[in-house]
């Protein structure tokens, strides 16, 4: 495996061309965003932006990295984690799922498959963004409601990972592998609810 990542430099427009990026990628996807777009959208040269990104992949994790990071922060800000645990975790699964199943999400983890063995800062680096922080936050939010007495939970840790794994049954494994190319608000609801319903079985008091 190689570990030599490519190092992107960081200079005066970086947020500037971080955040135009965004908002092409967002709109147009991975394969759909050109380079002379994301540079018109971020008001920059396009020798400006090929001296921050050499490569529009590395790019692409690098936003990749700030909106998950963006998502995870929203998921914390949004929830009330003093509300019972069926509220709590039916809002965070379907703030995970959302995120996971969309477009952007997808190619997210697309990429990080694809380039792991050249660059595997780049997979690792997503990691740190966004799952690693939300299974801490959820870690930490399970110690809270055993300490409230509203769960039963001895390994923190593995819970908040099969959490995780539960939302994403069913719909994710066929949404990656191209078996559906959607899923709806419906889809989602189905999963998530049985979840938690899962969730609380084993872990509930």
């Amino acid at each position: 495996m190689n570990d030599a990542t490519p190092i992107v430099r960081k200079g005066r427009k970086f947020d500037q061309v971080l955040e135009g990026a965004r908002l092409v990628f967002m709109a147009d996807g991975f394969e759909g965003a050109s380079v002379d777009d994301i540079a018109k959208a971020a008001q920059v040269s396009k020798a400006t932006l090929y001296s921050y990104f050499p490569d529009k992949r590395l790019l692409f994790m690098e936003v990749a990295n700030m909106e998950c990071a963006r998502q995870s922060q929203a998921a914390i800000d949004n929830i009330d984690m003093s509300a019972p645990p069926r509220d709590v975790l039916c809002q965070v699964g379907k703030h995970f799922l959302h995120f996971i199943t969309s477009k952007f999400g997808q190619q997210v983890f697309r990429i990080c498959v694809a380039e792991s063995d050249r660059f595997p800062e780049i997979g690792r680096a997503f990691y740190k963004s966004g799952p690693e922080r939300m299974r801490a936050e959820m870690g930490g939010y399970f110690q809270a409601a055993v300490d409230r007495g509203e769960l039963r939970i001895d390994d923190l840790t593995l819970a908040a990972d099969q959490f995780g794994e539960l939302c994403k049954a069913d719909i994710w494994p066929r949404l990656i592998f191209g078996v559906i190319d959607s899923v709806s608000q419906d889809d989602i609801d189905r999963v998530v609810d049985s979840a938690v319903e899962t969730f609380l079985a084993r872990y509930g008091v």
